[in-house]
């Protein structure tokens, strides 16, 4: 993080690369992403009058995102830093007077509850966890916090083995497995144990639990000061099923727990209104397809008279808040990501499409924001195509943005202009929103080079939102074309379920169509096309070679390549066979198959990479290997990059985000027709 003083002085002296205004080197270059700042989980103080959040950039020694807790004053716009320290500082959240703030602190490798007192500024450990505390809230009166923990158990053995001599060095003991998710992406393999709810005194003391058992609870929302609810899953095959899940209200006397909802589906996310009487949740009937919408419900405190709020609004609701006698909701809305009022009586109205920002490697919606209880005004971080996530507030219906955090640096670069389109595809005219970044000194000529970047999920909604990667790649010369196919959230559920059992399908129409549209403007040179994508993206990047030899190469990072394989090794494997594929591998092979990218491996022609994390347990290693090899047994040219340490997110650390990209860029290179062509002549010459 830079220091403010740094700040200010950046927007006078600027950075020596680019204080000489005859320097040509304005690109967006790979170092820059450590030069990014963003805002993220702005939390207003009850009153409106003060925001916190956490202001997020790249650690060039630690190669990680670190945060520190900033405030601003609404109303005169002052701005400093409030909370920083070693490591990074998350989750800040007002205590329900606004003396105090509750926040996550590093200490050492792990996190801990800590209280700042707004007063003097002095701050404490409330205890020494030895696990990492999660879901911190207030209760209404101030006096305790609840919060979830992993609560290790006794590992599963079925020997006794003898102790190693004193000074021995022993192999370490097995590990035993008996749940059928015994390892998660970002996680690893699991170690015995759930996750539980505790509760501790806001002036520090022993945590005492309040949930037990081997079923793991969570996202603890205080129902009066006597009373938690607490979301789980006991369902009697909560392992086959695990989308399922309820409300249940614990009561802190006695810790007898009822449930508030039954319904074969999830319900989570409760929110409790000001007067306690009520009760808002998130959530849907289970009907066993890939993708359903999850909609706002209300309920009385004691689970009866259950309404959804949203059955007439035809997206889904991503986040929600209390304000006043109304609720704030998140949903992603036709390329953006808007904020909601809803009404009790379920009147939907938007406030703002302006929400976004906080996913600065890929250009997907992605946001937070936070009501204050007392005025009503929401603080929430604003997304753009030119830059990433700054805080604003909407007071009185209008939005002011507070922040400008990448000022010294984004205006003295030659930045990609993004611009909309939107397309008919050739599968039955379907219309189809896709953006183009256009590289700095863009003309229409017909000879720049393509890439077709595709958004993972494949239920996920990109829009017209900062992206580094995007940035980068138009900084060397390339139009990045990127899409909502069908099966894209943000357009209504039918528009996402149309490639439930049917993905990768008709999905490859829809890009497709955008390819052809963005060559009918005469943008890129029609021999001078690239495909790539990640997660959701890999698959279809590698359907799309199988399907067609229209682009030079092709990356595919993180793919499902063989759904058979998926099902069964994947950390989310339960969750394909049920809702995905809605079969066993063994009694129905021909749905994995006919759906697998491996079943087009003997189609392709494409030069084209297979890029995955080491530690990948969503897309396991296997799927990108198996591409990989097929692609070898059939003399396709290809290469196989393995990312060291890296989960399913290979972009999380900034050395791992300019990997990804520059070797993407480097396999274009290699057979970029035009570049060829200048080989040839220079070899001619």
């Amino acid at each position: 993080m830079k220091p403010l003083r740094l700040i200010c002085a950046a927007a006078v002296m600027m950075t020596p690369a680019i204080a000489d205004e005859n320097d040509s080197d304005r690109r967006f270059t790979a170092e820059r992403v450590f030069d990014l700042e963003y805002a993220n989980d702005p939390q207003i103080s009850p009153d409106g009058r003060t925001i916190v959040y956490a202001r997020t950039s790249m650690d060039r020694m630690t190669d990680k995102s670190v945060a520190e807790i900033w405030e601003i004053d609404v109303r005169s716009g002052d701005h400093r830093p409030l909370i920083d320290g070693e490591g990074s500082i998350a989750s800040p959240r007002w205590s329900p007077s606004g003396d105090r703030l509750l926040y996550l602190g590093a200490d050492g490798d792990k996190l801990q509850l800590r209280i700042l007192y707004r007063d003097t500024g002095n701050s404490f450990s409330l205890a020494q966890l030895d696990e990492a505390p999660g879901a911190p809230a207030w209760s209404p009166d101030g006096r305790l916090i609840a919060f979830s923990m992993f609560t290790p158990s006794e590992p599963k053995s079925f020997a006794t083995a003898p102790k190693p001599p004193e000074g021995a060095s022993w192999n370490k003991p097995v590990r035993v497995f008996d749940d059928m998710q015994f390892r998660f992406d970002g996680a690893g393999y699991s170690e015995e144990g759930e996750t539980h709810v505790y509760v501790i005194s806001s002036e520090g003391g022993t945590p005492r639990q309040i949930t037990s058992g081997d079923i793991s609870y969570d996202s603890p929302a205080w129902l009066g000061d006597e009373t938690l609810l607490v979301v789980g899953n006991d369902a009697p095959d909560a392992e086959l099923d695990p989308i399922e899940s309820e409300i249940y209200a614990v009561a802190l006397g006695d810790l007898s727990m009822r449930a508030l909802t039954t319904r074969d589906g999830p319900d989570h996310s409760p929110a409790v209104s000001q007067n306690g009487r009520r009760i808002a949740f998130l959530g849907y009937d289970d009907k066993l397809k890939s993708y359903q919408q999850t909609d706002l419900y209300l309920m009385n405190a004691d689970g009866s008279n259950v309404q959804n709020l949203t059955a007439n609004y035809d997206r889904s609701i991503d986040a929600i808040a209390w304000r006043g006698n109304s609720i704030v909701a998140q949903a992603e809305v036709d390329g953006e990501l808007a904020l909601l009022n809803v009404t009790t009586g379920g009147s939907v109205s938007s406030m703002t499409g302006d929400l976004g920002g906080t996913s600065i490697t890929r250009p997907y919606a992605a946001g937070a924001f936070s009501a204050a209880a007392n005025s009503g005004d929401i603080a929430f971080t604003v997304g753009s195509p030119d830059r990433p996530a700054e805080v604003g507030v909407l007071r009185g219906g209008r939005t002011q943005i507070l922040t400008a955090l990448n000022d010294d640096v984004l205006p003295y670069l030659d930045m990609a202009r993004i611009e909309e389109i939107k397309v008919p595809s050739s599968f039955d005219e379907k219309e189809i929103e896709a953006w183009i970044a256009l590289p700095p000194g863009f003309t229409a000529d017909g000879t720049h080079p393509m890439i077709l970047e595709i958004h993972g999920g494949p239920f996920a909604e990109y829009g017209p939102f900062f992206s580094a990667e995007v940035q980068r790649f138009a900084a060397e010369g390339y139009v990045v074309v990127y899409a909502n196919p069908r099966g894209s959230t943000g357009y209504g559920e039918a528009f996402a379920q149309l490639i439930d059992l049917a993905y990768p399908g008709n999905d490859y129409d829809d890009l497709m169509s955008v390819v052809d549209a963005v060559i009918a403007k005469n943008y890129v040179d029609p021999e001078r096309l690239f495909v790539t994508g990640g997660s959701g993206g890999g698959v279809l990047t590698a359907w799309i070679v199988g399907k067609t030899d229209r682009f030079a190469a092709a990356v595919s990072a993180k793919p499902v390549i063989n759904w058979m394989s998926m099902a069964l090794a994947s950390d989310i494997g339960a969750y394909v066979a049920r809702h995905w594929i809605r079969a066993d591998p063994w009694a129905d092979p021909d749905a994995y198959w006919e759906r697998s990218p491996l079943s087009l491996a003997g189609n392709v022609t494409t030069p084209t990479m297979l890029m995955v994390g080491e530690e990948d347990w969503r897309t396991p290693t296997w799927e990108a290997e198996q591409f990989y090899s097929a692609l070898k047994l059939r003399k396709v040219d290809t290469a196989l990059i393995r990312v060291p340490g890296s989960p399913h997110l290979i972009a999380g650390r900034p050395s791992r985000l300019i990997a990804k990209t520059d070797n993407i860029m480097g396999w274009f290179e290699k057979y970029d027709p035009a570049k060829q062509s200048e080989e040839d002549a220079s070899e001619d010459d």
